[in-house]
């Protein structure tokens, strides 16, 4: 994937007050988070500093260490209407393959969705780690080809195809064409 255009990369200012703020309220130590994440204490501490370049996986890990929703690292207060064009709003990148996710909508108080546009190219498969529990995605391929679902039974979907499962089980997402263009809704509680 080539490098993204600088304000596609994710906003580390608003990533360093969520975590500093859910690592507080969890009552937990910087070493204790990184330990339960899987991540190295100094990347922790980096990212609560607002530096770095996190991936999607060191996020998510740290969101269900803390028992947050994803969004809530990304999410910034929104107009009443709201546009993303495609290419804009707050993305954060995998690692390991080329899939990138973009928050369109958090949940406001009391809904329990979250809306991300996801593009992603031929290659390695996205394997993600459970989520909290509870949690169901939700996705609509609107371009390309996928496999998408649990890791043990995974879904070929076409443009228009829609898939749900348990997303607090090892999930994958794997496209089979370059644009591969699709909504995700992460529904939890």
């Amino acid at each position: 994937m080539s490098d993204p255009d600088p304000s596609l990369k994710p906003p580390l200012a608003s990533i360093a007050v969520s975590l500093r703020a859910e690592r507080r309220r969890a009552g937990l130590s910087l070493t204790e988070v990184a330990r339960r994440a899987g991540i190295a204490k100094s990347t922790l501490s980096q990212l609560e500093s607002g530096a770095g370049n996190p991936s999607l996986e060191t996020l998510w890990a740290l969101c269900v260490v803390l028992e947050m929703p994803f969004s809530r690292l990304l999410a910034a207060p929104r107009p009443q209407v709201q546009v993303i064009r495609a290419g804009e709003g707050p993305a954060v990148s995998a690692a390991e393959t080329d899939y990138r996710a973009t928050l369109l909508a958090a949940s406001p108080p009391g809904a329990r969705r979250d809306v991300y546009g996801i593009a992603a190219e031929p290659g390695a498969r996205r394997s993600s780690a459970p989520h909290l529990p509870g949690v169901v995605e939700h996705v609509v391929i609107s371009a390309g080809r996928a496999l998408v679902g649990t890791a043990d039974e995974p879904v070929e979907l076409h443009p228009g195809d829609y898939i749900a499962y348990p997303a607090d089980v090892p999930h994958v997402f794997q496209a089979l064409e370059p644009g591969t263009r699709a909504v995700l809704v992460s529904e939890h509680h």
